[in-house]
């Protein structure tokens, strides 16, 4: 008897289309995909509903379709419309799922909110090339005692998903995470920026490895870092707008106040972000509120871009090959 087992292939067959972004990959029109972890976890209703619909416009004015991603009764849904983003909107309840939690989601037949990291896992499944968010994961300052890296970071290295971000988020090391992300083979590009952008901050002070100010540049190096047999997701990193970003001076007075007050009360892990973002909206008089909005829209704008510029180069290419 033949005992050999082999272990599953990743199944499209767990992916459910709106049918706005099937039509539009069906056509080969730019797609942008996005999680959908922060709408529940994140502002109050209605303003976590508002907000989302607002990033979905501005990828469409941009000129790309909106993918949000979720996990719904055990099934991948790719691409949201208003009644289900409602529903996440209204139901704070609903668990951050990450790349960890992903099969265990599945099989339960539950739901969630999709995190970056297991947002790329549905996207590059659904054959959607270019994720944006605001702000990545990275290696936390406590790394060398908590061994906290974000899960993002080790999903860069298994998707085929281009990720246009505004850096990492404020209160990770920006040195050590380009560092990890050189390590791990990741490009990392400055849209017409010389800094790694910081999120709420226009810089980190750290310089990105490579600076290019053409979008279709940007997209041929995508095209031509995978077409080398590369599997990772280079990122394209752009900041907010300086009048909208918190000088990070500011940033690093509230999270030092911030990071004192986590160790005594002993947040740890997961819970150790959300916590952080909080407590710098409260010592800044809640003006990151404002900077968060600027980042997840300019983000979102340009991720709609480059997914135009990404379209046309791929099918130029594919169009070479036929």
């Amino acid at each position: 008897m033949n005992t050999t087992r082999t272990v599953p292939a990743a199944d499209p067959g767990l992916l459910d289309f709106d049918e706005e972004v099937r039509e539009a990959l069906h056509e080969g029109r730019p797609v942008v995909a996005l999680e959908s972890s922060a709408i529940p976890s994140g502002l109050p209703y209605p303003a976590n509903l508002d907000m989302a619909l607002d990033i979905d416009a501005a990828v469409r004015a941009a000129g790309a379709t909106p993918a949000r991603i979720a996990l719904l009764d055990g099934r991948i849904r790719v691409g949201m419309d208003k009644e289900l983003l409602e529903r996440f909107a209204t139901d704070p309840s609903v668990p951050k799922v990450s790349t960890r939690d992903f099969g265990i989601t599945l099989a339960r037949r539950g739901s969630g909110g999709t995190t970056v990291s297991s947002s790329l896992v549905a996207a590059e499944l659904a054959g959607i090339p270019v994720f944006a968010v605001a702000g990545i994961g990275g290696v936390h300052r406590d790394a060398p005692d908590t061994f906290d890296i974000s899960a993002d970071l080790v999903q860069f290295t298994r998707s085929r998903v281009a990720v246009v971000c505004a850096g990492a988020k404020s209160m990770l090391h920006p040195a050590w995470t380009l560092e990890w992300l050189e390590t791990a083979g990741i490009p990392v590009i400055g849209y017409r920026c010389d800094d790694f952008p910081a999120y709420l901050s226009v810089s980190s002070g750290v310089r990105v490895p490579h600076r290019l100010d053409d979008l279709r540049e940007i997209a041929a190096v995508a095209v031509a870092h995978w077409r080398a047999g590369n599997t990772t997701s280079p990122l394209v990193t752009h900041p907010i707008h300086e009048q909208d970003g918190i000088p990070s001076a500011d940033i690093e007075a509230a999270l030092a106040d911030a990071t004192a007050q986590a160790r005594a009360a002993g947040v740890t892990g997961p819970a150790i972000t959300p916590y952080l973002l909080k407590a710098i909206a409260q010592a800044t008089q809640g003006r990151t509120s404002a900077a968060n909005r600027s980042v997840l829209l300019s983000t979102a704008t340009l991720a709609g871009e480059f997914a135009t510029q990404l379209a046309l180069e791929l099918a130029e290419h594919a169009g070479a090959g036929a």
